[in-house]
């Protein structure tokens, strides 16, 4: 039985994929190719057993953007890592807007790409699985990666989880950036990167305008 992480890797240049391919079984991972849009949405179904998919924006048949949207309205909320053109800053943040979990800018450096996709697993396999907080309206079960405003559930990718359980660990206290980074996505913070922005954005979306307070130059507040 191979016990190895499954890792989906969608993208249309087959020389790209090729390197990846070997870099990452190499690294401990078992990798499924998918050439084109459809061929991801096919090969990213639930059942299929994938638990990271690594998706490049510009495809044939379907794009990034549309295999991602229809993966999250179908309710799978398998962990996306967003293949961007570098220095597309608009893709990256409507990637991150649609519910992906992380991106690279193409063309993306293997060893960084492996990096990633541990962060995200091991975020997946549930550190600090014990804690659970009610904090007014809103219930987070890190256990059963629960999230809850006034018992009703709310739907949160991987990623937004894992913002939001840190800013719960320090409810009513300021948390910089680069904690957030750090803690949730398992990341130092880089220069010009908008994930935690963004990855709080939705946050808002979902929970409440009012639920995180911005404090200008320190960080984000979960507010009591």
């Amino acid at each position: 039985m191979d016990t190895r992480p499954t890792i989906l890797l969608a993208d249309d240049d087959a020389e790209f994929t090729a390197l990846l391919d070997e870099y990452l079984c190499g690294q401990g991972f078992a990798v499924r190719v998918a050439g084109d849009g459809q061929a991801a949405l096919a090969a990213a179904a639930p059942e299929a057993g994938v638990e990271v998919i690594v998706l490049d924006v510009m495809m044939p048949k379907l794009d990034g953007f549309e295999v991602l949207r229809r993966l999250r309205s179908d309710g799978v909320h398998t962990p996306v890592l967003m293949l961007t053109a570098r220095g597309e800053d608009i893709d990256r943040i409507l990637g991150l807007e649609m519910g992906a979990d992380d991106y690279l800018p193409k063309p993306a450096n293997p060893r960084e790409l492996a990096a990633r996709l541990r962060a995200i697993l091991r975020r997946g396999a549930g550190t600090n699985t014990e804690q659970a907080y009610t904090i007014g309206r809103l219930q987070l079960d890190a256990a059963r990666r629960d999230v809850r405003i006034d018992d009703a559930p709310v739907d949160l990718t991987g990623l937004e989880f894992e913002v939001l359980r840190v800013l719960c660990q320090h409810a009513g206290q300021v948390v910089d950036k680069d904690t957030l980074s750090r803690e949730a996505l398992g990341r130092r913070l880089l220069a010009h990167d908008r994930s935690v922005d963004m990855h709080i954005s939705n946050l808002r979306s979902k929970l409440g305008s009012g639920a995180i307070k911005t404090v200008r130059s320190r960080g984000y507040q979960l507010v009591r």
